[in-house]
């Protein structure tokens, strides 16, 4: 029986768009709810305490949205708030799960490279997970701290000193290292791809988490019945907690469709 209630997708901002794109790719039928913490972003700096209550409010005003299943498109909240998941009544998928069983399947030299805000990395959680899989695999961490800002005001040109320069300097030990795999640990950073391979080489492969997602959103909902059958183009719905004019304009560019003030909504997230 076909399911037409929406797909719930949060982040702390624009970067979970990377994975709405690959879901809309995947799933174009699917009706899409998704909430960016554009006022709060980012949430890669915060304590755990501040991430978990963000994600469960975030939770809650996608489950007001009578969504079918919710996507943490965040790797802080993944890394470090997954447990929130336990006290949902619909099905939640992660992105650092998904990711590491593509960066440990794709990886040659069993070297792995992972850029990722400073909580992901200091949770640890997908160095842990590379580690079962693969336990002498060489594993090098890089928070990419200044990263999130600048995808964020929309610099990401490749050809912006700027923008190459503070990328490098952050994939530094991990071309000392010579990692052939890199996770890309943070929605915000597929949005960098362009300079990350140029830096990185042909070489190395990037994992987007956006991809590996998408396709265990799939898989869930195929599993539980819960697919959309139906043969018209979704229905996507936009909300921010911040002003929407810049979500907008990048928003359209990151997916390639036109989101305008009638797709876009400001809520006050904190009345939740």
């Amino acid at each position: 029986m076909a399911d037409a209630r929406a797909i719930g997708i949060f982040d702390s901002g624009l970067g979970g768009l990377t994975v709405a794109k690959e879901i809309i790719k995947l799933l174009p039928n699917e009706n899409i709810v998704y909430f960016g913490d554009t006022g709060r972003v980012p949430y890669g700096t915060r304590s755990r305490e501040t991430i978990v209550k963000y994600a469960r409010q975030d939770e809650k005003f996608l489950l007001n949205k009578d969504v079918k299943l919710i996507v943490a498109a965040c790797g802080t909240v993944s890394s470090v708030a997954s447990d929130t998941a336990k006290e949902l009544p619909v099905p939640f998928i992660e992105v650092v799960s998904h990711s590491v069983k593509s960066a440990v399947k794709a990886t040659k030299n069993k070297k792995i490279g992972i850029l990722a805000t400073s909580a992901t990395i200091a949770s640890g959680s997908h160095k842990t997970q590379i580690k079962k899989l693969l336990p002498d695999c060489e594993v090098v961490e890089s928070s990419g701290t200044l990263l999130v800002p600048l995808v964020e005001e929309g610099w990401t040109d490749v050809c912006d000193n700027v923008v190459y320069e503070t990328v490098r300097r952050y994939l530094e030990p991990m071309i000392k290292a010579g990692v052939d795999t890199v996770i890309l640990g943070c929605t915000h950073f597929p949005v960098l791809t362009q300079v990350i391979s140029k830096i990185m080489g042909q070489g190395v492969t990037l994992i987007n988490m956006g991809t590996a997602t998408a396709l265990a959103v799939k898989e869930c909902l195929k599993l539980s019945d819960a697919l959309n059958d139906s043969n018209n183009k979704g229905n996507h719905s936009y909300f921010v907690s911040d002003k929407t004019a810049s979500f907008e304009k990048t928003a359209s560019v990151l997916l390639n469709e036109n989101i305008d003030g009638n797709t876009v909504e400001q809520v006050d997230i904190n009345s939740l």
